[in-house]
């Protein structure tokens, strides 16, 4: 299985370098007020995913931080001193831990 990801990985690698060399000829980006910018098309593209990568983390911190005040707020309530833990069932063996190695 290992193997197959690593192919996919090596596949995807292969086909986004191949675009990039195919995408080497020069492209403009026009600013404001008559600027433009000019470069290989590969590095336009780069950029705008960066961006793109950027901006969506981003705008995902205030949920992440949210959700982990709500999260602590949540295990503060329910602690309990050691002594008064109710014993805990033993783990059900149909349940199974994640894949270790996802895409």
């Amino acid at each position: 299985m290992r193997i197959l990801v690593w192919l996919f990985r090596a596949a995807i690698f292969f086909t986004l370098f191949a675009f990039a060399l195919n995408n080497q000829h020069d492209a403009g980006v026009s600013w404001f007020f008559g600027q433009e910018w000019r470069a290989p098309m590969v590095f336009i593209v780069l950029a705008a995913f960066a961006l793109g990568c950027a901006f969506g983390v981003l705008a995902m911190v205030p949920s992440w931080w949210r959700h982990r005040r709500v999260a602590k707020r949540h295990t503060d309530d329910v602690a309990l001193p050691a002594e008064a833990k109710p014993a805990e069932p033993p783990p059900d063996s149909t349940l199974q831990a994640p894949p270790r190695d996802g895409l």
